[in-house]
C-alpha cells in the first residue's frame, strides 16, 4: 500500500516534516539515531516539527530523554493541535483563538458518566482527555455533549483514549496553521504517524507516512492515493518514507 510514486514529489524547495512522537518517532533508539543525522545533513533544506497529542512539557522531557543530541527541531504542535511553538516560543495567535471554551463544564459532563479522567500531566486548558472505552459509551459521550451545547471535537484512538478539543483544534488544523507559518504552504510539507489520532493530518497532508508498525485503526482509514505504508518500524519507517517521497538526496 503506497502513496502515488510522483516525481513532483522531489524537494526542490524548503519543506517540513511533521510527525507525531510516540511510537512514530521513537521505538528504536538506534533508528532515530539514523533520522536525526539524515535530516541534519538536510538542514537548509527540510524543516521538522514534531506533533503530539500530549502536552508541551509531557513532550519536552521525551525529546531531553529519548532523541539524540543535536535532533533538529524547529517547531512543535502539542496537546492534539492546540498549542504550537516556532524555535521554542509559543504563538500565542493560535491558542488565542479557543479562549472561553468551556472546559470545565465539558469534564462536568463526561466525568458524571462515570468516565476517568487521564491524569493531570496530560491536560490542559484546550484539551480535556478522558478514557472512554467502546462505541456504545464512546456515542453515550457525544450525546450527551450535544445535548448540553458544548461546542466541543471528540478524537478516539487506541482502547479507550478520547481526547475532547474546542471546534478548529486537532492535528490537521495546527499542521495546516505551521505548514503556512513555516513557509510551505498546503503542499510543502509531509506528515508521519502510526495511530489514529493522526488519521486527520493524514487527511490534508499532501504526503503521508504510516510506520512499520502503525496501528490498523490508521492504515485502515488512512487517504490511499497520499499516504505510504512503510515496511520499517518507527524512526527508520520515517527514514524510508522521506526516502519514497524523494525528500533525502
Amino acid at each position: 500500500m503506497s502513496a502515488k510514486d510522483d516525481t513532483k514529489n522531489t524537494l526542490d524547495t524548503t519543506s517540513v516534516l511533521i510527525s507525531d512522537v510516540d511510537d512514530t518517532l521513537t521505538g528504536d533508539d538506534a533508528a532515530l539515531q539514523r533520522l536525526s543525522d539524515a535530516l541534519r545533513s538536510q538542514r537548509t533544506r527540510l524543516l521538522v516539527s514534531v506533533n503530539s497529542s500530549r502536552p508541551a512539557p509531557s513532550v519536552q522531557r521525551t525529546l531531553d530523554d529519548q532523541f539524540p543530541a543535536g535532533f533538529p527541531l524547529d517547531a512543535m504542535i502539542t496537546a492534539m493541535g492546540t498549542e504550537v511553538r516556532i524555535n521554542g516560543t509559543p504563538v500565542a495567535a493560535w491558542s488565542k483563538r479557543f479562549e472561553g471554551w468551556p472546559r470545565d463544564k465539558i469534564e462536568q459532563v463526561v466525568l458524571s458518566l462515570g468516565h476517568r479522567a487521564h491524569d493531570a500531566e496530560f491536560q490542559t486548558p484546550y484539551k480535556a482527555s478522558f478514557a472512554v472505552e467502546g462505541a456504545e459509551a464512546l456515542l453515550e459521550v457525544t450525546k450527551a455533549l450535544e445535548n448540553a451545547g458544548l461546542p466541543c471535537r471528540l478524537i478516539a484512538s487506541g482502547k479507550d483514549d478520547l481526547d475532547i478539543l474546542p471546534p478548529g483544534a486537532g492535528k490537521d488544523h495546527a499542521t495546516l496553521f505551521l505548514a503556512e507559518q513555516l513557509g510551505a504552504g498546503k503542499q510543502g510539507f509531509v506528515v508521519a504517524g502510526d495511530s489514529a489520532n493522526d488519521l486527520a493530518m493524514f487527511r490534508v497532508a499532501p504526503r503521508a507516512i504510516a510506520v512499520g508498525n502503525a496501528r490498523a485503526e490508521l492504515i485502515d482509514a488512512m487517504p490511499r492515493e497520499t499516504s505510504y505504508h512503510a515496511r520499517a518500524k518507527h524512526a527508520a519507517g520515517v527514514h524510508e518514507g522521506l526516502k519514497h517521497y524523494r525528500l533525502f538526496p
